[in-house]
C-alpha cells in the first residue's frame, strides 16, 4: 500500500471509530483532524467533505462485509445457509447503526441511494454464485440468474427498507422468490426470519 493510501485508510479508520462512539453528527471535521494530529488541507487533500468522508468510510464498511460473505460461499454448508449468512454478512452490526442512521439525515437522501445501489451491485454476484450452485444441486431451476437476483434485490429493499410492509407483503415476497428461482414452494421460507419487523405496518 502506497503511503499516500495508507494515510487516507488510517483517516477512514479514525472517523469509523469516531462516528460508532460519538455519533456522525457529533464527530467534526477539526475533532478528526485533531485526533489526526494532520494539518487541515492534509484533510481536505483526501476528502472535499464530511460527508465524503463518511460515503467512504460506508464503503470499508461494505468491503469488510462482502470479504465476510465471501467466507461464508466457502464453507461447507448448504445453500440456504449460505443465502442466509450472505444477507446477515452484508448488514451492519449492532455498533455500526449510528453510521447507517446518518444516511436517513435529509441531507444525505442522495448518498443513502448511493449506498443502496452500491449493496445491490456487491451483493448481487455473491448471491448468484449460491444461486448457481442451487442449481447444481437441484434446489432452483432457472437461467439469467445475476438479473433474477438482482430483481429480488431491488424489490426487496423497495418493499422492506423502510418499515411500509405488511405479513401479506412477506409471504408474496416468499412465493415469488420461489416461483422466480423455480424451487418447490416451502424452500425460501427462511426469508421470513431475515426481515426486519420491528418498524413493520400492522396493516392486513
Amino acid at each position: 500500500m502506497k503511503k499516500g493510501e495508507k494515510r487516507k485508510k488510517e483517516l477512514l479508520n479514525i472517523a469509523y471509530d469516531m462516528f460508532l462512539t460519538k455519533g456522525y453528527e457529533n464527530t467534526s471535521v477539526d475533532e478528526i483532524i485533531e485526533k489526526a494530529q494532520i494539518a487541515k488541507g492534509t484533510y481536505y487533500y483526501y476528502f472535499k467533505s464530511k460527508e465524503q468522508m463518511l460515503e467512504e468510510v460506508i464503503d470499508m464498511m461494505i468491503d469488510s462485509e462482502r470479504e465476510m460473505a465471501e467466507q461464508v460461499i466457502a464453507t461447507d454448508i448448504s445453500v440456504p445457509q449460505k443465502i442466509v449468512g450472505i444477507l446477515a454478512s452484508m448488514k451492519p452490526t449492532e455498533a455500526e447503526q449510528p453510521v447507517k442512521n446518518a444516511l436517513f439525515q435529509p441531507e444525505n437522501v442522495l448518498m443513502h441511494y448511493k449506498v443502496r445501489q452500491k449493496l445491490i451491485d456487491v451483493i448481487t454476484p455473491l448471491l448468484s454464485e449460491v444461486i448457481s450452485e442451487g442449481v447444481q444441486r437441484g434446489i432452483f431451476e432457472c437461467e439469467n440468474i445475476a438479473e433474477r437476483v438482482k430483481m429480488l434485490l431491488i424489490i426487496s429493499d423497495a418493499t422492506f427498507n423502510e418499515g411500509n410492509f405488511s405479513e401479506k407483503d412477506i409471504c408474496v415476497f416468499i412465493d415469488m422468490t420461489e416461483k422466480l428461482l423455480g424451487a418447490e414452494s416451502g424452500t425460501m421460507g427462511f426469508i421470513n426470519d431475515l426481515i426486519d419487523k420491528s418498524d413493520m405496518e400492522a396493516v392486513e
